[in-house]
């Protein structure tokens, strides 16, 4: 298994690289990345996954860091909801619809003939770097954000984001198939649609870009409400789907809101776990480091089996500098959830802050399988580069480096560190290989 997916990495990053190197000029998107919210995510949108006869562990939704009000898809992999989106909506019910219709358009096959009726190298390449997009990023900060280059936004929208109207209203009945089927109120498709009604008649730098990318029209939101109408009285109440949004909204809202705001919108005690988390956040932002580990242990104490809330303990812990204590949360989070990509990315980042031999060792394993399970995440690849250099592997170390700034767009840095790794390492060996597809990607771009 660890061949095949050497493989995998190998030409994933080999057709990013392609992309960098002839895609229009580029902008950068952020993607949040936090383990906690993805899991609220994947939970929230498993019954559509299902219905729509998509394989579970190959959907991924990430949260791109944008207050207007978007969703899209990029591949059939791959869906990505803004944070504003997020923010707006007021039930879980209205978020799964939008998950739902999403994933209609992969299901549909929309994605795959825009994918097979690409003529040309440029748009090829434009969406090879959207994948690369997808994959996501994450930085220090408790959001975890971090720019990827995509092609510009006008070209992204217009080949790959816009989709017709015929499109849409195919999305909108399967999406509501799936919906009824799993007994969430297809209504509630109605409620997002009406977020956007009255747009299209804005010119189109006052529109949300959902308006631009996914046309409205009143026949369209017409059939929406007659469907929904008839299936009035048939949905089932899900405590679960209502949990993790609030959960997912309200960590969410914590972390891009300022402290003070969050903390007027929180109960001051008591409260649910929920209630007491976005405290622990605020507190750990404002900062009020005290504070914010007695709601943290509090959380603890209140959901004691929940990776995610020891994954939040531990990078309080470790961005207050109480690094052995945060190394004994994280290593708590790793036993409850052990395939968590971003949970041993973190429990590796703890490890390193030790800087203990031993430490580096087990930080180096940790990192590694973080990459494997989840291969191009820029802070990651950045962390898995020291633990490299200080377990004395600094061409490997070169060879991360230079992947990393590769897929940030960035191929002066890359190829400066893939020439210093294609000079240490063995003709022909696996990372000697990797670091020659940089070079070729910032050759081609020359």
């Amino acid at each position: 298994m660890a061949g095949t997916g050497q493989v995998w990495i190998r030409a994933f990053l080999a057709a990013a690289l392609l992309a960098l190197a002839v895609a229009a000029p580029v902008r950068a998107i952020t993607i949040l990345r936090d383990p906690d919210i993805e899991h609220a995510l994947r939970q929230l949108a498993a019954p559509m996954i299902n219905a729509a006869g998509l394989p579970q562990n190959q959907i991924k939704i990430l949260v791109v860091r944008n207050s207007k009000l978007n969703a899209f898809v990029v591949d059939t992999k791959h869906i990505l909801i803004h944070s504003g989106l997020i923010m707006k909506l007021k039930s879980a019910e209205e978020l799964q619809a939008v998950i739902a219709h999403e994933l209609a358009h992969i299901a549909n096959g929309h994605i795959a003939r825009r994918m097979a009726n690409q003529r040309s190298a440029r748009g090829v390449a434009r969406f090879g770097l959207l994948m690369a997009l997808a994959v996501g990023a994450s930085t220090g900060e408790a959001s975890a954000a971090a720019g990827i280059a995509i092609g510009s936004a006008s070209s992204a929208n217009r080949v790959f984001l816009g989709h017709t109207r015929a499109e849409e209203a195919s999305a909108d009945q399967a999406a509501l198939r799936y919906m009824a089927v799993k007994g969430i109120d297809p209504l509630a498709m109605s409620g997002v649609l009406e977020l956007f009604r009255g747009q299209e008649a804005l010119s189109a730098a006052r529109q949300d870009p959902y308006v631009r990318s996914h046309p409205l029209s009143r026949d369209r939101i017409r059939a929406v409400k007659g469907y929904a109408a008839a299936y009035k009285g048939r949905a089932r109440d899900n405590p679960s789907a209502t949990y993790w949004f609030a959960r997912a909204k309200g960590k969410l809202g914590a972390f891009l809101h300022a402290p003070g705001v969050t903390l007027r919108r929180t109960p001051k005690t008591g409260g649910s776990d929920i209630d007491v988390m976005r405290r622990a956040i605020a507190w750990h932002r404002a900062p009020k480091h005290q504070k914010a580990l007695a709601e943290i242990d509090k959380l603890v104490r209140m959901r004691p089996g929940d990776p995610f809330v020891h994954e939040l303990r531990g990078q309080i812990l470790l961005e207050s500098r109480n690094y052995q204590a945060a190394v004994q949360a994280y290593g708590r989070a790793v036993n409850l959830a052990p395939k968590n990509p971003l949970i041993l990315a973190g429990y590796g980042r703890a490890l390193l802050a030790l800087k203990t031999r031993d430490a580096y060792a087990k930080a180096l394993k940790a990192l590694i399988t973080a990459r494997a399970r989840d291969a191009h995440d820029p802070r990651m690849m950045r962390d898995l580069a020291v633990a490299y250099a200080r377990n004395g592997q600094n061409a490997m170390a070169s060879v991360v480096t230079a992947e990393r700034y590769a897929l940030q767009g960035d191929l002066k840095n890359a190829s400066i560190h893939a020439q210093r790794a294609v000079g240490m390492l063995p003709q022909g060996s696996a990372g000697w290989n990797r670091a020659q597809d940089v070079l070729n990607a910032a050759k081609a771009a020359r």
